[in-house]
């Protein structure tokens, strides 16, 4: 008797420890909303972050989408239009109820429409916006109680698209660029509370954006007339193909977002392309503007002083 009773006594404090030791576990398990989780850099970027321990609380809105998602181990999917406040507000209270905090936010979810800025509708720039600017402004706010609590990360996917534009993608371009800025008044004001801002600029990686783009403007019949720019337009495919598979692989992308959340010294500016020609084109776009807003006004400097000052920010940057 004394022997069942040792053996029952030694079976409760074990499974008192157990539970103990989940929950402690369950608190420290960083968790990580990631909009427009269901494909392309957004599923890697979770299924990433999953992987490595975080949890995960995956945006999607089809539910064969979720269904997927929620079989992914560290991986809760949550039904999350970026556009529709209800569902924000309803993806908050589903993550407050969970018990776990929210470390980290990445703003991934986004949409592309190409077309000429004088024949695009403006269903469509609205559609463009809507996803791309608002949608991360919707988000950021609603989650920014629990970050703040936090002190936690939020990153946003921009594009080097943001930073060179070009024709016929200016829709998308200025969606991005309006990132950039917000991106960098956003990480002024969360420092108050020690919360970490980023963006991370991708280049071409294997995504579903242009097939996606491709659909809606098959839907959308007021794209179907005969434009101004029908030759320049021809050769837009070769540029941006719909078929994206023999691009890589957005690991990068990840790993970016990986640096941005979790790394004692996160930078603002995180640009990620797949070759040597990306980088250099963006580079040369951000230069370009030096040399223009520098010549021709009564402050001009002249290339010495220039060149001074540019030597100036990579010493402060690697102090840093």
């Amino acid at each position: 008797m004394k022997i069942l009773l040792f053996l029952i006594l030694l079976l409760t404090i074990q499974t008192s420890f157990a539970q103990k030791s989940s929950t402690k576990a369950f608190k420290n398990q960083q968790a990580v909303l990631v909009t427009g989780a269901s494909s392309g850099i957004g599923r890697n970027i979770a299924e990433t972050l999953a992987k490595k321990g975080y949890f995960v609380y995956a945006g999607a809105r089809k539910q064969k989408d979720l269904d997927a998602l929620n079989a992914i181990k560290n991986i809760q999917a949550i039904k999350l239009d970026v556009t529709i406040q209800s569902e924000i507000d309803a993806a908050v209270i589903t993550v407050e109820k969970a018990g776990r905090g929210l470390y980290g936010i990445v703003n991934n979810a986004g949409v592309t429409v190409f077309g000429p800025l004088i024949e695009v509708s403006e269903r469509d720039m609205q559609f463009q916006m809507d996803v791309n600017l608002f949608g991360p402004y919707r988000i950021t706010k609603a989650f920014a109680p629990l970050i703040i609590k936090s002190k936690g990360r939020i990153s946003t996917i921009g594009s080097i698209a943001g930073i060179t534009s070009g024709a016929f993608i200016g829709p998308y371009s200025m969606s991005k660029s309006a990132m950039e800025t917000y991106t960098g008044s956003l990480a002024v004001e969360m420092k108050k509370f020690d919360v970490q801002v980023s963006i991370v600029e991708p280049g071409n990686f294997n995504s579903k954006v242009i097939e996606n783009m491709k659909k809606r403007i098959a839907k959308n019949k007021s794209n179907n007339k005969k434009s101004l720019f029908t030759e320049e337009m021809k050769g837009l495919e070769q540029y941006f193909p719909v078929d994206r598979s023999k691009f890589k692989s957005p690991d990068a992308v990840s790993a970016a977002i990986i640096h941005a959340l979790f790394s004692d010294k996160p930078k603002r500016h995180y640009m990620v392309v797949p070759v040597q020609s990306e980088a250099d084109f963006t580079l040369k776009k951000i230069f370009s503007t030096i040399v223009e807003l520098n010549n021709g006004h009564a402050f001009s400097h002249d290339k010495a002083m220039l060149m001074a000052m540019f030597e100036k920010v990579i010493d402060d940057a690697n102090k840093k």
